[in-house]
């Protein structure tokens, strides 16, 4: 490590989370206030909006990374997005309460992580076959996982207007989060604002990333996987701490699932795209980490009842936390 502590980039980074989280917050509340003044159902907002909205941080973040040629920091971003939705997120919610889970995430979402997770890992991990000689994610790989993403937006579109006309409006609006309708031309400003701070907030955090792990000579994968994961994650925690503690337990995981489904195929997809990612020395292991988490989700929630227990979520946390110290110290 060099000499001293490297204030400047320290505070490039932090400054720069939090204009990024702050801006992010309004950015997804006002563009969800405008869905709603133009007849977009709650429950539609709810399972693309709002839910892939916590995801903003991770997906400006990654962006501009990938732009700028940072693809080891947007890998480890990524993947560690995913690895602290599922190790830290869950099992800090778990443990304030119990996770009760709805039969369509055991039928339907977990079950598409599953295939957004080994997508990722199948692409990535192509070695054997790629022109490089090494394992990268592509431009055409970023196209697979981006065709992925419509497709379960499409699923997801379609489930819910089959829910609507099954259950009528107000059954469904009332599963759903509510929304107030604002002026939409006043929404549209701050949307706009919101983006502009955003994309700020994303540029001085990738700098100020990248500049803390040369100065402490950490691999730039390793600062995305930790330092950078976390902070951009913590909207999805906010979100699920208080829908646990006001007894709505079933969103947290609805909304963590949703936001990894969201970082590997939309986020990792528009990142290769933008730029082809290499997969860092270590990386590999990264990827058979956040594969496993996101398995282990689907025999955690049908087992106990549909419940993920206390326990299940110290488990949980418990292997992140040694993860991410074998990863820091290794």
């Amino acid at each position: 490590m060099v000499d001293g502590w490297p204030w400047a980039s320290a505070f490039v980074f932090v400054a720069g989370l939090a204009v990024l989280l702050f801006s992010a917050r309004y950015f997804v509340s006002a563009i969800a206030s405008v869905a709603s003044a133009l007849g977009v159902s709650p429950l539609v907002i709810g399972m693309t909006v709002v839910a892939f909205g916590t995801s903003t941080p991770e997906l400006v973040v990654n962006s501009v990374a990938a732009w700028r040629g940072e693809t080891a920091l947007a890998f480890g971003n990524i993947i560690g997005s995913c690895i602290v939705n599922v190790g830290f997120v869950l099992g800090v919610t778990a443990l304030i309460r119990p996770l009760d889970v709805e039969t369509t995430l055991i039928t339907r979402e977990i079950p598409m992580l599953w295939v957004a997770a080994s997508a990722l890992l199948i692409l990535a991990l192509d070695r054997p076959i790629n022109r490089a000689g090494a394992d990268l994610l592509s431009r055409s790989d970023g196209l697979i996982l981006l065709l992925l993403f419509a497709i379960f937006l499409y699923y997801t579109a379609i489930y819910s207007a089959a829910c609507r006309a099954i259950e009528g409006v107000r059954g469904v609006e009332d599963k759903g989060e509510q929304f107030e309708n604002r002026p939409a031309g006043r929404q549209l400003v701050i949307a706009a604002l919101g983006l502009v701070g955003v994309s700020v907030g994303a540029d001085w955090t990738v700098e100020g990333a990248v500049d803390l792990a040369r100065a402490f000579r950490m691999p730039e994968n390793v600062i995305g996987l930790t330092v950078v994961s976390i902070g951009t994650t913590l909207p999805e925690l906010a979100t699920c701490v208080i829908a646990a503690r006001a007894g709505n337990s079933s969103i947290a995981l609805g909304n963590v699932v949703g936001s990894n489904i969201f970082n590997l195929l939309a986020i990792g997809g528009l990142a290769a795209v933008l730029s082809p990612v290499a997969v860092p020395p270590g990386g590999q292991l990264d990827l058979a980490v956040m594969a496993v988490l996101s398995m282990l989700l689907l025999p955690l929630a049908i087992r106990s009842g549909r419940t993920i227990t206390r326990g299940e979520g110290a488990l949980l946390m418990s292997v992140y936390v040694g993860y991410l110290v074998y990863r820091i110290f290794a």
